[in-house]
């Protein structure tokens, strides 16, 4: 039975179907990084932040639809996970520490979810506020501290508008991956896909079309718009020179704040979380106070305010139509800031380090 809500619009927004994509050849050996997380876990904001990406596409042709290509999607990030197994893991409690999570390659799985809006794409793209409307396009599913190691990171929602074009909603935990390499991985999915479906005698139909196949059970456990809300956060980019060795993290995150308040004319709130990618891949999550002192400093602060860098609008799923239409955010956490530390990704990158600052 689907799953149905309703928009701050007025459409109704219902779920047919929900499967899980896991790498198409088991994980061997597997991978795995670890979390260095606050103690109280479960009073923070961490374990639910994550980043969102809605690509927006008009309808390719008389047989294209998002139904076509939600089955296609299935077999291509199949492939596109064999290359990062990662996303398709979970989390798990350290044995050797109390507090500690682990993020492993344990195959189980991207939720992939199917829905339809009662409303069409030039409809939608017209909409003088969009941010609700979008936030439903995406699916998100909280999890706990309790029993983490049960919940997907990665989630991809594939939306049928009713004039024929669909969305392709990404979120993905940003304990998983930052906003960078997650934009590299849907391009090199995007790729795999266009390889792998470019013939001119494909069948008219994949191995897994919903509408062929019957509505899904499965979705009877989704909460559909509780956790997907898209609150009015903004991000601000950071380039930063790769040698660095005169403020520490705190220090860095403390003055890039600085510099978003005077930007913005706006106020963090009191506490912030900082995300720190360590060059060993391991991850250090820690709650800091917006009342650090931050040292004079020469470094030259090159920021943006828009994710356009990430050039996620180059991304084609169908057959090398570009998105209409391009949104990605992270979720705001209620007065509770975000900064996180992005490594750089090319030893010749001179400018390679990236701070992103979130803020409500």
């Amino acid at each position: 039975m689907a799953l149905s809500t309703t928009l701050n619009n007025g459409y109704k927004l219902s779920v047919a179907g929900v499967q899980t994509v896991v790498p198409t050849k088991p994980t061997d050996p597997r991978q795995s990084f670890r979390l260095t997380v606050p103690q109280n876990l479960s009073s923070t904001g961490i374990l639910q932040r994550r980043f969102h990406v809605l690509l927006c596409y008009n309808k390719a042709r008389d047989e294209d639809s998002g139904w076509v290509l939600a089955g296609r999607i299935k077999e291509s990030l199949g492939r596109a996970l064999e290359e990062h197994p990662l996303l398709a893991g979970r989390l798990r409690r350290r044995g050797d520490s109390g507090g500690d999570l682990e993020v492993v390659s344990n195959d189980s799985g991207v939720r992939l979810v199917e829905a339809s809006v009662e409303l069409k794409l030039a409809d939608f793209l017209e909409l003088k506020d969009k941010v609700d409307a979008e936030a439903e396009l995406v699916f998100w599913e909280d999890f706990t501290e309790d029993n983490p190691q049960f919940s997907p990171l990665f989630f991809v929602q594939v939306t049928n508008f009713s004039c024929g074009g669909y969305s392709i909603g990404i979120s993905c935990s940003l304990l998983l991956v930052d906003p960078f390499l997650l934009s590299n991985f849907l391009k090199r999915w995007a790729d795999l896909h266009n390889t792998m479906f470019s013939t001119t005698d494909l069948p008219e139909f994949p191995a897994f079309y919903l509408p062929k196949l019957g509505k899904s059970g499965s979705s009877a456990g989704l909460q559909m718009g509780s956790n997907a809300r898209k609150n009015a956060a903004q991000s601000v980019i950071f380039k930063l020179p790769k040698k660095i060795s005169e403020l520490d993290d705190k220090n860095l995150a403390a003055l890039c704040i600085n510099e978003v308040e005077r930007e913005v004319a706006t106020k963090m709130a009191s506490n912030f979380s900082l995300f720190v990618k360590a060059p060993n891949e391991d991850t250090k999550v820690e709650i800091c106070s917006r009342q650090l002192e931050v040292s004079e400093s020469t470094i030259s602060l090159s920021c943006a305010r828009t994710w356009d860098e990430l050039g996620l609008e180059s991304i084609c799923l169908n057959e090398g139509k570009k998105a209409v239409h391009v949104s990605c955010w992270i979720n705001s956490a209620v007065d509770e800031g975000c900064v996180m530390i992005i490594p750089p990704s090319d030893e010749k990158n001179s400018m390679g380090l990236k701070i992103i600052v979130t803020f409500s």
